[in-house]
Formats: structure tokens, sequence, C-alpha cells
């Protein structure tokens, strides 16, 4: 009989600690588990108006700052997800959350999602680093996986995924029904051995060098020629 393949034997893999660090900082911005008390008013008055921001979520909008402060100790009070708010280093201002969540420690599995930035932080430096020192606490930590997925008919956070270094995997169709409606969703990853290449990618478009003095990048952030998607 021949013999069948059943994949390589992990060697070395050690479960990884599950998120838990109360802050994870970088340059441009700190990322601090979510504290309702610290990070409700900021965000909700950064949201305020923005009801499209929820259109791909499973809650929201929120009609009223005590009505988004309860969901967020509820978000708190959780260990998967795993929340952060993201404290803009330049404003000293909450100006996003994301979550860690699908938390698969025993597989190295772990995905990063319930992204949700205000019009105030997007497309900066701050909103970059943020999903990129995830990802690196991810790995740092052991884990071998790092999976993000969307709707599929949010193009924003495709596109978003591309420009990270997440890789396309497919999408599964009539996935969820998110506020009555079907979602498909689409499942992209990085993998460890990805990561020191993406890594670099992202310090060097991150550093002080990348920026004019009217803070517009120089250089867009790309995946490099070993990866078939831009990011």
């Amino acid at each position: 009989m021949t013999e069948r393949p059943i994949g390589p034997v992990v060697t070395g893999f050690t479960a990884p600690l599950r998120p838990g660090p109360d802050q994870i900082a970088g340059r441009h911005v700190v990322l601090e588990r979510l504290d309702p008390d610290r990070h409700a008013e900021d965000l909700f008055a950064a949201n305020r108006g923005q009801d499209w921001l929820w259109d791909y979520m499973p809650y929201g909008p929120f009609p009223d700052l005590q009505t988004y402060r309860d969901w967020q100790v509820a978000m708190a009070a959780g260990a998967d997800p795993f929340f952060y708010a993201m404290r803009d280093g330049r404003t000293g201002r909450i100006g996003g959350l994301a979550s860690f969540l699908r938390i698969d420690p025993a597989n190295g599995v772990i995905e990063i999602g319930h992204i949700e930035i205000a019009p105030t932080l997007q497309r900066s430096p701050a909103a970059t680093e943020a999903i990129s020192l995830m990802i690196g606490w991810a790995f740092d930590a052991g884990y071998r996986r790092v999976e993000w997925k969307c709707n599929a008919l949010n193009e924003p956070s495709r596109i978003a995924a591309l420009r990270y270094g997440f890789a396309y995997e497919g999408t599964f169709r009539q996935h969820m029904i998110v506020k009555g409606r079907n979602r498909d969703s689409a499942w992209y990853s990085i993998i460890d051995s990805e990561w020191p290449d993406l890594a670099r990618a992202h310090a060097a478009w991150l550093s002080p060098e990348n920026f004019d003095a009217d803070g517009r990048q120089r250089k867009s952030l790309s995946r490099s020629e070993e990866h078939t998607s831009e990011l």
C-alpha cells in the first residue's frame, strides 16, 4: 500500500501564552488593555456622527455614551476577544480598538479583529503601527499563524489585510448572519516563516526617515518580492 502524505512533524513548538500585557508600546501609538473608565468617552466622541464605521460590525452604532460604555464593559470583562485601545502618541487621545480573538495556543493560532479606527486616526502611522505591534506580539509570543477575517464586501479591510502582509486564503460563503444579513467572510493569514521579512518592511515604513516634514510617507508599505500581493 502506498504511504499517504500526512504532513511534516512539528518540532520545538511550545504552546504560547494567551494575550495579557497591559500595554504594547510603539513609536506612534500605545496599545492599552481596554478600560472603559479610561477609553470609552474619548472613543465615543471620536466616533460620533460616523455611523458608517459600524456597517460591517456585529454591533453598533451606539446611540449614547452610556450604551457604548456598557458595551466596552462587557468586552473588557472577557478573555477572548481580548481588546486593546489605541492611544495616539501625537495627541494622547484614544482613536481606535482592536482585539485578539479565536485564541488557540495549542495550535499556535490567533486572529486579529474587531478593528475599529476613528477617522481621526485613520490613514496614520499610529493606526498602521497598532496592527503591526499586535502581529509582532503574537509571533514573539510563539504563535505560528496570525489570521485576519472580514466581510467579503468590506473592501477597505481587504486592502488593509494585503497591505499589512496577510495572504488571501479564500472566501467562506454564507459564513454568518450579521444584523440579519448574509456575510461571506474573506480569510487571510501570515505564518511565522513570513513574518521576519514583513517585520523589516513594517519597521522601514514606520521609521522617521520615511516621512517628510508634513508627515507624508515617502514610500508606501508594500510586500516584499517573495510575496505575491501588495500590502
